[in-house]
């Protein structure tokens, strides 16, 4: 079975498009700051976005595996188009404006939760079981990628246009991953119904390995949330000149090691990976601190993103392996919305601790959350993943 079809392409670049118009918004605290916010009020409204993703994926799981991956990916990529629309309303100061800011930040994290669903169900399905490793880790390069062009794109714009046009550029940006996502099928129609119910998502969240992988996805999303949300206001208060460099190294690093990480993934096992990307993740955090200049801003970067890499494919692999079509919807939730849920909890919890204690505290704080993520792995099935 051929891998790299004209559907699995297709939805390739339509997740770039929609993961840079996400990504730009990694810039979003100079908007917040800039506006008379502080590191705590990053953290709310930033962890609003997360927390909507997180809070909805139960429903965003079972819509998908109801209506289909395709219908479940339009609307997110609408919902993805109008949000940065709505910030063009925003004219007052941030206090004046706060509730109504952060309603837009939970649509807009809903729509998102919807997308990265979505698209990622819609990509299994089209992956053969034998090279599930390569496929997710290849596919996912689409979305580092765009991790990478958004923060240029909105640095860019934001010096030199200012954030009006940014919002304009990231719904652009959102609204060409919607274009390009019409022509695929979606074969959820031919799939034979069943009369035995399927198990919910919560009842799928309390197996074993479902638990194990959300949890891990979680303590990964806490650190996703450090660098998302702090490196940027991190590296301005350390006077950097390129804070982008940053989010480019990290994306490098993860694209690159894809290309050798999932097939060797598809041939010794997700389990001998999972640790890897776990230390590596955690060191690169743990790193941050240390930085005075943009060469080791772009050291930490390269770090991280080697450990987001390897952590990825490998988790996503973990969970989806072995699952029935009528639930890989629901495991895909699990897997992406025990991300978002960490990414809500960081946002919280490190702004807090940025607010209070600094940005020392807070990025070795990150980095023993994810590394705790060794000892949870101790708790897997004993029954070994088959790499095929």
């Amino acid at each position: 079975m051929t891998l790299y079809t004209p559907a699995f392409i297709a939805l390739f670049f339509a997740n770039l498009a929609h993961v840079a118009s996400f990504a730009a918004f990694f810039l979003f605290p100079l908007y917040i700051t800039q506006h008379g916010g502080n590191n705590q009020d990053i953290g709310i409204i930033m962890g609003a976005f997360a927390c909507a993703s997180a809070l909805s994926r139960p429903w965003v799981s079972s819509m998908i595996d109801h209506i289909g991956r395709k219908r479940s990916y339009t609307i997110g990529c609408l919902i993805m188009t109008l949000l940065p629309l709505m910030h063009l309303f925003l004219k007052a100061p941030l206090t004046d404006d706060y509730l109504l800011l952060l309603l837009i930040r939970v649509v807009h994290g809903i729509g998102l939760a919807i997308c990265f669903t979505a698209v990622f169900t819609f990509v299994v399905d089209l992956i053969p079981v034998n090279r599930l490793n390569e496929g997710i880790g290849i596919f996912g390069t689409s979305g580092l990628i765009g991790l990478a062009i958004g923060p240029m794109i909105a640095e860019v714009i934001i010096d030199t246009y200012g954030f009006t046009t940014f919002f304009l550029a990231t719904s652009g940006l959102a609204a060409f991953a919607l274009l390009l996502q019409i022509p695929v099928k979606d074969h959820h129609h031919l799939q034979p119904s069943s009369t035995i119910k399927s198990p919910s998502f919560f009842a799928l969240l309390k197996t074993r390995k479902q638990l194990v992988v959300g949890g891990l996805a979680l303590l990964f999303g806490f650190g996703l949330a450090a660098t998302g949300n702090f490196i940027a206001p991190f590296a301005e208060q350390r006077a950097l000149s390129f804070i982008s460099i940053y989010f480019l190294a990290y994306s490098c690093a993860a694209v690159s090691i894809r290309f050798v990480a999932g097939r060797l993934a598809d041939r010794i096992g997700e389990n001998q990976i999972i640790p890897w990307g776990l230390g590596l993740a955690a060191g690169g955090l743990l790193m941050v601190p240390l930085v005075h200049g943009n060469l080791f801003l772009l050291v930490v970067g390269f770090l991280f993103g080697i450990g987001h890499g390897l952590l990825f494919p490998a988790l996503n692999a973990m969970a989806v392996r072995g699952e029935a079509y009528a639930v890989r919807g629901k495991v895909t939730g699990i897997f992406t919305g025990g991300i978002d849920s960490g990414a809500f909890l960081g946002a919280m919890i490190l702004g807090t601790i940025g607010q209070f204690a600094g940005f020392t505290a807070l990025f070795i704080s990150a980095g023993f959350v994810v590394l705790s993520g060794l000892y949870l792995f101790r708790f897997r099935s004993n029954r070994p993943v088959s790499p095929v």
